[in-house]
């Protein structure tokens, strides 16, 4: 991983074998766990984020454009032939975008200027031609479809575009199950239809399918870069897990957190969400349940605390969703007790079981409940509350369980489980601590992985030791 981290700004601005090459160095730094392996494997220890370069925002632009044009190129017609759609409309407002819409636009793009229309027409062919409707031509991977002149116009440029293509079935993001495909406004719908030529309703379907399977799926290039941004994450958190910036009986929970945030941010990386970091206690139990299923909370650190965060952020527009745990040491310990170590395992095992599980073809109500059923055979207390990762942390694809439901979830807990596709292993083992005269502690662990149709492989190894704060 350390080579790639070296090599990505020097392989990324070329393409073809120079591209397939970093996706070698990828898949060989991080080899694939078989499904069902009953060892923990993929352990991997990252000591900082200084090793890992993070590319300046004009920088970016290169690599996301043409990763973007890839997309467009070769995976798209594939998936609308896939949801069976001759052609799909993306309508936008400035401020109110659809959520799919920069997805799908060239950087930099901050916004959808005044009103901006998108057209994908699929040909006899099997190829997709893409035109844009609005006053600020994006320029490629788009063709202009419009010269000018007012709102009214513009709509009736779309409806003429469209009437020109005669498509039978065309797709618009309405969705009851998935908020990222449920982008069309109820106005922008009803503006629509009244520019469609007659009888051309009719033929308005939801393009759900489509829109779930073009942000779930990951392209070789997605793939080959991956492992580098989530290896920054776990660097990030093994810089504040430890004296850099820890000073027990000094430093608070609350400190770590911005910490990270601010740390992010000193990179060049966007946040999706506040950092989270909590502490467990001896002598402070936390109940069967605990708060909302979580056990810990916040304050001042102390030696024989057990710590966990929950850090998120965006990069090269993929998401990483990671969680770590960490322990600060006594005066008199050198390592953390036994009965840590083996929690630890514990976790780790509860990972294979739910990895183990990933076949394709299977929903997500069916990996969880094989999940729990196989918690309960290695008689773990697992809660497993999974989801699939990307252009969002809380990615479209396959619910597996929730943390307030470990039963089946309608609708995004029914939908298959993909190849090619990455998911945030999340949930937590609850154990009983004899150096803690049986207190209960969870162990809560979250770390990106791809879905191969094969096995799962691990984007930047997992934590199979702890932190230790000295």
């Amino acid at each position: 991983m350390m080579i790639l981290a070296r090599h990505l700004r020097a392989l990324l601005p070329f393409g073809g074998a120079n591209l397939g090459a970093l996706l070698l160095l990828a898949t060989a730094a991080v080899a694939a766990t078989p499904v069902g392996s009953p060892e923990p494997a993929q352990g991997r220890r990252i000591d900082g984020a200084a090793g890992y370069a993070v590319l300046p925002p004009h920088e970016r632009v290169e690599p996301e454009n043409r990763i973007l044009t890839e997309r467009l190129d070769q995976l798209l017609p594939k998936l609308m032939n896939e949801a069976g759609l001759d052609m799909w409309v993306v309508v936008n407002r400035e401020y109110a975008e659809d959520p799919v819409y920069f997805t799908l636009v060239p950087q930099p793009s901050f916004a959808a200027r005044r009103t901006t229309m998108l057209v994908f027409s699929r040909a006899a062919d099997g190829t997709v031609e893409r035109f844009a409707v609005n006053r600020y031509p994006l320029g490629g991977p788009y063709k202009s479809a419009w010269a000018g002149g007012d709102l009214d116009a513009q709509w009736k440029a779309l409806g003429a575009l469209i009437a020109s293509r005669e498509p039978k079935r065309i797709g618009i993001n309405v969705s009851r199950n998935w908020a990222a495909a449920d982008g069309l406004t109820h106005a922008l719908h009803e503006r629509l239809i009244e520019v469609l030529p007659p009888g051309y309703a009719d033929r308005l379907v939801s393009a759900e399918a489509l829109v779930v399977r073009w942000i779930e799926t990951r392209t070789p290039a997605e793939q080959a870069v991956y492992p580098h941004i989530n290896s920054i994450a776990r660097g990030v958190i093994s810089e504040a897990f430890s004296g850099r910036v820890i000073t027990p009986g000094v430093t608070t929970t609350d400190e770590v957190a911005w910490y990270i945030r601010e740390r992010f941010e000193s990179l060049g990386l966007r946040p999706w969400f506040m950092a989270t970091v909590d502490r467990q206690r001896a002598g402070q139990p936390c109940p069967v349940g605990g708060s909302g299923g979580h056990c810990g909370d916040e304050g001042r650190i102390e030696a024989g605390d057990i710590l966990h965060t929950d850090v998120g952020f965006c990069y090269l527009k993929l998401c990483t969703d990671t969680q770590e745990m960490g322990y600060v040491l006594k005066a008199d310990e050198v390592d953390v007790p036994p009965g840590l170590k083996a929690a630890l395992v514990s976790g780790n095992r509860w990972q294979d079981i739910l990895t183990g599980s990933f076949q394709e073809g299977r929903s997500g109500n069916e990996i969880l409940a094989a999940t729990i059923k196989g918690c309960a055979a290695a008689a773990l207390a697992c809660s497993t509350y999974s989801h699939p990762l990307g252009f969002f942390g809380h990615s479209l694809g396959p619910t597996i369980g929730m943390w307030d439901n470990q039963g089946a979830t309608p609708g995004t807990g029914d939908y298959p489980l993909h190849r090619d596709t990455v998911y945030a292993i999340e949930g937590n083992v609850a154990v009983s601590l004899q150096e803690w005269g049986g207190q209960r502690v969870q162990i809560m662990l979250e770390q990106g992985a791809l879905f191969d149709g094969k096995g799962v492989r691990y984007l930047a190894g997992r934590q199979t030791e702890w932190h230790l704060i000295r």
